[in-house]
């Protein structure tokens, strides 16, 4: 009988986890989908358990399933231990960590962070896995990054997780800077009822916020002609047209520098989120990760005395 802990379906279950679809991991682990589905199924045939629950929007885990995983992670920790003892022994150690990554995140506050650990450790490698929290939180629960740099909640929704806040960040409307609404010193909502926009998915907490500042105007929410998780699509998409979006400031800031993107005036949302480091409650942070979390202190920092 196949050894059913062999590591190559581990590492195809805990994509498929990370994912949260067969589809995007078979996509990231370049296999096709029936090959994964056939390596997961094996896996479980094998085991004699079912390790993955299907819903309309993808698969989620089965207990079976994160108790796997959660022993595949320390498996190759081990196993990275021992590379790392090994190039010890070479004398060429490379030391290296992985991060998740939010999109507004990466646009400033890493990179800075990012460069000030470079200066420090040039031989450090770091891995940067980038998403959604809905993605960036289950990595950090199963173990697949050392820490994630994301929005965080107001309260804690996973008790395996903690949470560091840096700094503050509001979201604003966006238009290119030759839009119609751009020059104006005030803005309505009925205004930007009138135009076409390129939002985040419902459930997202900004996306909640748009809605809140129509129905204050006595308005219904508008409808997105464009749905994306992908920030680059939102910007591009708005700097080629008309349409709107509605995202952190910190996302825009390069395009804002640049004068291509612009916050539209005189209207505001109250909405707000703490951005963050999120690591694991029962994990202490390897010294490669805390050498990363110390970076991030420091360039949040003066980031906020900006």
């Amino acid at each position: 009988m196949t050894n059913p802990l062999d590591l190559r379906r581990l590492r195809h279950l805990r994509s498929v986890l990370t994912e949260g679809s067969l589809t995007g991991a078979a996509a990231r682990l370049g296999l096709s989908q029936p090959a994964l589905s056939a390596s997961i199924k094996s896996l479980e045939a094998d085991l004699g358990v079912t390790l993955l629950q299907r819903h309309r929007f993808g698969v989620k885990a089965t207990p079976y399933a994160d108790v796997l995983v959660a022993h595949a992670r320390s498996i190759d920790q081990e196993l990275d231990g021992a590379w790392s003892s090994i190039a010890r022994l070479k004398g060429s150690e490379v030391v290296s960590l992985r991060i998740g990554c939010g999109p507004a995140e990466a646009t400033r506050l890493l990179p800075m962070a990012l460069m000030r650990l470079h200066a420090a450790h040039p031989a450090m490698r770091v891995f940067v896995e980038y998403g959604l929290n809905e993605t960036l939180m289950p990595m950090v629960r199963r173990g697949e990054v050392d820490c994630a740099l994301s929005s965080i909640p107001r309260s804690t929704a996973h008790p395996e997780l903690q949470h560091e806040a840096l700094h503050l960040d509001s979201a604003v409307i966006v238009a290119r800077t030759a839009h119609p609404l751009a020059a104006r010193r005030t803005v309505t909502a009925k205004d930007l009822a009138g135009y076409p926009w390129v939002l985040a998915r419902h459930w997202e907490l900004e996306r909640r916020a748009l809605d809140e500042l129509f129905a204050q105007a006595g308005m219904k929410p508008v409808e997105a002609q464009i749905e994306t998780t992908s920030a680059m699509l939102m910007k591009t998409v708005v700097m080629q047209s008309d349409f709107l979006t509605f995202v952190p400031r910190e996302m825009i800031v390069w395009e804002e520098r640049a004068n291509q993107l612009r916050p539209l005036k005189g209207i505001h949302s109250n909405w707000e989120r703490h951005v963050g480091i999120t690591t694991r409650c029962d994990e202490t942070p390897g010294e490669p990760a805390q050498r990363l979390i110390n970076a991030l202190r420091e360039s949040a920092r003066a980031f906020n005395r900006r």
